[in-house]
């Protein structure tokens, strides 16, 4: 910028460089010197002399030479006041000052910590005034993300509690014995767990489908080749992360208990298919299991019931079929693309 301001056409504005008054040649001097962001002001036409720390600050604006009015014209009413106090020999100091600016073409929020300092010749008469900047844009995003986040957390938590509290309420309700029961609730809290890792490594933005079945079943320690696996990646909202680590967790409780997974030789299949992103295109998920023992429908229905038949169609807004049949219990959800949350194909690492 020394070489810039030293080239600039001045004739029309300030005149020749050798010609300007002392305190504006040293305050030049000074500011090209800096590496902190600097803007003079000059004399009744605001004409504006910047450093290449203040470069950034303008991002496609032309400040050299033109009146400081016309450069910030689009917030000249909320900082053209604390121009003319700096003129009149009051500096003004004021941190993270939000403004709305168009310095690449379109309008912004920024925010600004700066100083407006007269700038005084030898008899102390005020010719002009110095802008020390700082952009503090990307702090205050950070702390309003930060906020944002925290009440996020705040209405996670609200949920999370909400949901094991219902989980808690319906598991001791329908056990037959206390130890059942521990037991039952301690597998659910598990497989809500294994969840809320999936989505918190996500942001809670959601989860692929794969992850949150692996998650689900992990605390089973199901022996390899004994579930199998197929269909493409997809990323489910958080809400129906959830559900469906839920409902693979009742699966294979009960497939262990005395579906496929009670004896040796059974196996579970674990498919679904996709349809194009928020379409009315189908997604299928199904659970199959054979080779276990002849499986019977259960005498009374539980939470796990009403939740594989009820709390899933609900929560993927689709139907739902659970059947046991003597080659074993067949499960199987259909809704549409729109319906699931993120919807979203992912690219398998």
């Amino acid at each position: 910028m020394a070489v810039a301001i030293a080239a600039h056409d001045w004739t029309t504005t300030l005149g020749p460089p050798e010609n300007w008054p002392a305190a504006l040649r040293v305050a030049v001097g000074m500011m090209v010197n800096s590496h902190f962001p600097k803007c003079i002001v000059w004399g009744p036409d605001l004409i504006t002399i910047h450093n290449d720390a203040f470069r950034p600050i303008l991002g496609d604006k032309q400040a050299l030479g033109r009146p400081f009015s016309e450069v910030w014209a689009e917030v000249w009413p909320e900082i053209g006041p604390l121009v003319e106090k700096a003129l009149a020999g009051e500096a003004t100091f004021i941190e993270d000052f939000p403004l709305v600016i168009d310095r690449y073409g379109h309008p912004e929020r920024a925010w600004f910590t700066f100083c407006y300092s007269p700038i005084r010749d030898e008899n102390g008469a005020v010719l002009g005034m110095i802008d020390t900047v700082v952009e503090t844009t990307a702090k205050m995003q950070s702390e309003r993300n930060s906020r944002l986040l925290n009440a996020e957390l705040a209405h996670r938590m609200k949920n999370v509690l909400a949901m094991i509290g219902a989980v808690a309420n319906q598991t001791f309700r329908s056990a037959s014995s206390l130890d059942e029961a521990q037991v039952t609730f301690g597998e659910r809290v598990a497989a809500l767990g294994e969840a809320h890792t999936i989505l918190t490594q996500s942001s809670w933005s959601g989860a692929p489908i794969r992850a949150v079945i692996e998650g689900a079943l992990a605390p089973h320690r199901i022996a390899a080749g004994r579930v199998l696996l197929s269909g493409p990646a997809l990323e489910l909202g958080a809400k129906q992360s959830l559900t469906l680590a839920l409902a693979i967790n009742e699966l294979a409780t009960n497939a262990i208990k005395y579906g496929a997974l009670s004896g040796e030789g059974g196996q579970v299949a674990i498919s679904w298919r996709i349809g194009s992103p928020e379409s009315e295109e189908l997604f299928a998920f199904g659970w199959s299991e054979s080779g276990g023992p002849p499986v019977s429908a259960p005498a009374r229905k539980g939470f796990g019931s009403r939740l594989l038949e009820r709390v899933v169609a609900l929560d993927f807004q689709g139907r739902v079929s659970l059947s046991y049949r003597q080659e074993g219990l067949r499960y199987a959800l259909e809704t549409t693309m729109s319906a699931i949350a993120n919807a979203e194909p992912v690219h398998a690492n």
